[in-house]
């Protein structure tokens, strides 16, 4: 079996739910002694505010290509047996999974360490967009690993005539700095 046919890609429909199972059957098998998985779901708020809903959008065929290259890439790092990568478009309601990752190896590290880099890596590179609803108002989110690989290439957002800051949490989270984007005034 090539590493295609033990990597499942997928960008689910709108109204269309995430089935975990699917993607952990997928991945399971006798010579797999550790299966991690990342389930990103809609909390119910987020800085104060109550949050309604997610809405997702994407460039599906080039999201489909950058997954399928960041699981590559995941292979060539570690010694995986099994990868799924399913992504939600549309709405998803609190509660709600909006992505799930399922890795699958020999030894637990190299499955953790491989889901964690999936994860990031779709965040950073894949071209899907998120929308928060909350329950006076919606803005359109910027993942933080996106921003970030953007300095890290040289990118300072002069190019898109927008000033970037970024500032630290003031307390313990898991959560990266939080982002602020204005548009440049001439």
């Amino acid at each position: 079996m090539n590493s295609d046919e033990k990597t499942l890609v997928e960008i689910i429909d709108d109204n269309n739910q995430i089935n975990l199972a699917k993607y952990i059957n997928y991945v399971s098998a006798p010579q797999a002694g550790a299966i991690a998985t990342f389930s990103g779901t809609t909390r119910d708020t987020f800085e104060g505010k109550t949050v309604v809903e997610l809405r997702y959008e994407a460039y599906v065929p080039m999201a489909i290509k950058n997954l399928k290259s960041i699981c590559s890439a995941a292979r060539s790092s570690w010694d995986l047996h099994s990868i799924a990568v399913a992504h939600r478009l549309g709405i998803v309601p609190v509660g709600e999974t909006s992505v799930f990752v399922a890795v699958s190896a020999t030894h637990r590290a190299d499955s953790l360490d491989a889901c964690k880099f999936l994860i990031d890596e779709l965040k950073a590179s894949v071209p899907i967009w998120k929308k928060e609803v909350y329950s006076d108002g919606e803005v359109w989110k910027e993942n933080p690993e996106f921003l970030e690989r953007r300095l890290e290439l040289g990118k300072d957002g002069g190019c898109c005539r927008r000033k970037i800051e970024t500032a630290a949490h003031d307390k313990k989270s898991c959560c990266k700095p939080k982002v602020k984007v204005e548009e440049a005034i001439d």
